[in-house]
């Protein structure tokens, strides 16, 4: 396993988290337990949650597990979230210090754990102003709840608004962005990669196989069936299935992910995960499994070291379409790089 520096902190974390949202939900206790186990035997020390996984399920999962090795709390780095409604009442949800207050401490209690390695908000909240959510996280830091804070969700100019506000009011700094991030969902590279890099800050990646797309599951023009999400359940996310699955560029990555995965004797899983997690300032990627035989592939992604033929192949059949301006090759970014050399 390959261990990265979370973000622009001093703290380290594997290249691979164990993301818990099928805690209590798709995975029960017995088999969230033994995700966990098998996890950290692989060399894993990161483990991404939060409150409303599971309506707080899965962090007490993951706090019976923790109290039941108690080597754990201190070997291992536990992030959590915080903003999605978990409690009645027009301040039951958001980012504001009163709401963050209760979120957090519930947390705490449910992970039975005294502080919060990474504690991230959950989305951007428009109605409270940002100075006041940074000034909450920096208080939290100084009384020893959190260690560090994050974001997940936070569009461009929210991620460098909230920097520079903690820079200019000598709060603690932001250490991450958690993103959907995965060959098929490359957007981010636009604006929001480039504030990442520009901050210092580490991407998590969530979503890395494409809700499955990538594991190679789905056929062309051939509904999803059998042991799969969208098999098991097809009212759900159905209208995004039949959009990506007409879009000619889903097939081209996933011919290209299947055909590199054929050559290399890998999972089509394996390609992606290893793809992603080559790809600038991302920090550790977020692997979503439901039973341990997933978990069991997805890890060994870990061992996977893509040539630079495999990873430009893949960028390519990926590369996101973009309007002309100002991102396409008319667009006056474009021109400037150009003319800059390239840099």
């Amino acid at each position: 396993m390959d261990y990265r520096k979370l973000g622009n902190s001093g703290a380290v974390v594997s290249a691979l988290c164990l993301g818990t949202m099928t805690f209590g939900s798709e995975a029960d206790e017995a088999t969230a337990f033994a995700l966990m186990d098998d996890y950290v035997a692989a060399g894993g020390n990161f483990f991404d949650t939060a409150d409303v996984y599971s309506k707080g399920a899965s962090e007490e999962i993951i706090g019976r597990w923790l109290k039941s090795k108690p080597e754990m709390v201190d070997r291992l780095v536990i992030a959590t979230k915080g903003r999605f409604p978990m409690l009645e009442g027009s301040n039951g949800l958001g980012l504001s210090r009163k709401h963050l207050g209760q979120a957090l401490d519930a947390s705490l209690r449910r992970l039975g754990v005294e502080q919060i390695d990474l504690y991230q908000m959950h989305a951007w909240d428009a109605l409270t102003p940002i100075g006041e959510t940074l000034r909450f996280l920096d208080d939290s830091i100084r009384n020893g709840k959190i260690a560090y804070y994050g974001f997940s969700n936070f569009l461009g100019w929210q991620l460098t608004k909230a920097v520079w506000i903690a820079r200019a009011q000598g709060f603690a700094p932001p250490v991450t962005l958690q993103p959907q991030y995965n060959l098929l969902v490359r957007d981010i590279e636009h604006e929001i990669v480039p504030a990442a890099l520009d901050a210092g800050i580490g991407l998590l990646p969530w979503s890395p196989l494409a809700g499955g797309w990538l594991s190679g599951k789905y056929k062309r023009d051939e509904m999803p069936s059998g042991a799969t999400r969208l098999g098991e359940n097809p009212k759900r996310g159905m209208e995004a299935y039949e959009k990506r699955n007409a879009n000619p560029q889903t097939w081209a990555v996933i011919d290209a992910v299947t055909q590199i995965a054929g050559q290399r004797g890998v999972s089509a899983a394996q390609v992606a995960l290893a793809w992603l997690a080559a790809q600038p300032s991302v920090t550790s990627v977020i692997l979503g499994a439901r039973k341990r035989e997933q978990l069991a592939d997805n890890l060994a992604a870990a061992q996977l070291q893509l040539s630079s033929e495999e990873v430009a192949r893949l960028s390519q059949a990926s590369t996101p379409q973009v309007a002309e301006y100002p991102y396409g090759e008319g667009g006056i970014n474009q021109r400037h790089r150009k003319l800059e050399g390239g840099r």
